[in-house]
């Protein structure tokens, strides 16, 4: 079945690269600039990932993943936080929403593609 994955980013190229290291599995890609945007992906449709950054205008990844996660359908949904920030304190803050994985930026291809897999049950 192929899966859906929202990828929230306010770089374009960041979603290029993303969008292009997930070429090899069989998924359908929602790609928004802020998290405002892609709280329109959250419809009720089946979302089986959402990839998003940190740090973003308008709404940061943050707040995206707090209101998802207030909708009883997206409670369960794997997030893998994307972000350059280092600090070990704000990473422990972020995770306590219940982030899936936290990918460091810039990150290497076959690495990414690995905590993808493994957040989609996928092989």
């Amino acid at each position: 079945m192929k899966k859906n994955i929202v990828v929230v980013d306010d770089f374009e190229n960041t979603r290029w690269v993303i969008e292009f290291n997930l070429k090899s599995i069989e998924c359908e890609i929602f790609n928004a600039a802020n998290g405002k945007e892609a709280l329109a992906y959250f419809d009720g449709r089946r979302i089986d990932l959402l990839l998003t950054d940190l740090n973003m205008p308008v709404m940061n990844g943050i707040e995206l993943v707090k209101a998802i996660k207030d909708k009883i359908e997206y409670r369960t949904l794997p997030v893998i936080m994307l972000t350059t920030e280092k600090n070990p304190d704000f990473k422990k803050q972020v995770m306590s929403l219940n982030i899936t994985a936290w990918i460091q930026k810039p990150f290497k291809n076959d690495e990414f593609l690995k905590v993808i897999k493994k957040c989609l049950s996928i092989n």
